[in-house]
């Protein structure tokens, strides 16, 4: 259990033990479906935890030159690289540090496959099968008029000379049976061209690691795969390494009545450290609380400390009233919330700390004026 009296407000905590069981299972799978299984950086980031990571995975996929960096220098190993345009003046150094390259476009196959080919990096293209189960628009990269992959009638009956991958992610926090319906609807479009290939990489949104996940459905889905099609298979979930490993700790700096409505107002921000919360949406848990309001006890609308009109939360209630510097803990805010978080406004960034296995808090950092200074001019 964490000790929250030890921890700074507001402050991502990740807790090291849920992280690892999170990781043994990931890994569980990999070697029973004889596939390779990759953490995405746009997920997941916190690099002062890749030593643990790096004991379980033996890479990361990233999606622009500052991600390849960062899974460089903390994982000590070439990135899985999937950019959906490339800047003709990073493209040499993206090619250095990669050992997978994914196009988005045959346009951008064209313009650069002269530099890549012979560079001894494995490169691919991103199809678009055109199936999707994702509800949120948002997220949905098959939607009329994607940017994002390749469909069937943009591509010919061959794989483009040079390249030996096929890529595609139409997945966004999905079960093993909304793959394999996926699976279906790819084998329909693109079945003679994944006969062709050296590689299939299935994108992340593998949500492998909630409870009630059917782990055996899945491999046995990417063990069919790997052996129908004789490919190297290769999975990249973001949401599934740091799926319920911590928290973001905040207080309450103010309590008003709003017309009748009681707001508590705290050190954090939805809009600019919980982006996810308003884009999805959704409404996060909170531990210790009531996520729907009950008749009778102490409810609360909760508010974001910027002056965003729309920086709030539904409301929540609880069994004692809050008071100010009452900490309020918002659950599973480790994955897609670190990498979002923002100094709109000029708020601070929450502190990010590490709950350790040996029971101790470790604080990895902290931000302030610099942070909020370094990103503008």
């Amino acid at each position: 259990m964490i000790d929250y009296s030890q921890i700074p407000s507001p402050c991502f905590v990740l807790e090291e033990t849920k992280l690892r069981t999170n990781l043994e299972l990931i890994d569980s799978v990999q070697q029973q479906a004889g596939v390779q299984i990759i953490m995405a950086l746009k997920g997941f980031s916190m690099y002062s935890a890749f030593p643990l990571v790096k004991q379980y995975l033996s890479g990361a996929t990233a999606s622009s030159l500052n991600e390849i960096k960062l899974v460089n220098e903390y994982l000590g190993v070439q990135a899985h690289t999937y950019i959906p345009a490339i800047r003709d003046d990073e493209f040499d150094e993206v090619l250095e540090r990669s050992s997978h390259l994914t196009f988005n476009s045959l346009s951008q196959w064209e313009r650069f496959k002269n530099r890549a080919i012979g560079s001894g990096v494995s490169c691919g293209i991103r199809v678009n099968p055109q199936y999707s189960e994702v509800a949120t628009d948002m997220y949905n990269p098959c939607v009329p008029g994607s940017r994002l992959g390749v469909t069937r009638n943009l591509i010919g009956d061959r794989l483009p000379d040079g390249m030996e991958g096929i890529h595609f992610h139409t997945l966004c926090e999905n079960d093993s049976y909304t793959l394999e319906r996926t699976l279906e609807a790819l084998e329909n479009r693109f079945s003679d061209l994944l006969h062709q290939a050296r590689w299939v990489n299935m994108g992340g949104g593998h949500l492998m690691t909630r409870e009630g996940y059917n782990t055996e459905h899945l491999i046995g889905l990417l063990k069919a795969f790997r052996e129908k099609y004789q490919v190297e298979v290769i999975l990249e979930p973001g949401s599934a390494i740091g799926w319920q490993t911590g928290v973001l700790v905040s207080s309450v700096l103010d309590v008003v009545d709003s017309q009748g409505i009681q707001v508590a107002i705290l050190d954090t921000s939805f809009a600019a450290h919980m982006p996810d919360t308003l884009e999805m949406p959704y409404k996060p848990r909170i531990l210790n609380s009531y996520h729907e309001p009950v008749s009778g006890k102490p409810t609360y609308r909760l508010g974001g400390m910027t002056c965003l009109a729309g920086d709030f939360m539904g409301d929540y209630s609880f069994d004692e009233p809050l008071q100010i510097g009452d900490k309020v803990i918002f659950d599973d805010m480790i994955h897609y919330t670190m990498v979002k978080t923002s100094t709109f406004n000029g708020v601070n960034l929450p502190s990010i700390g590490i709950w350790q296995e040996d029971g101790t808090f470790r604080l990895v950092k902290t931000y302030g004026y610099e942070s909020f200074k370094d990103r503008l001019s």
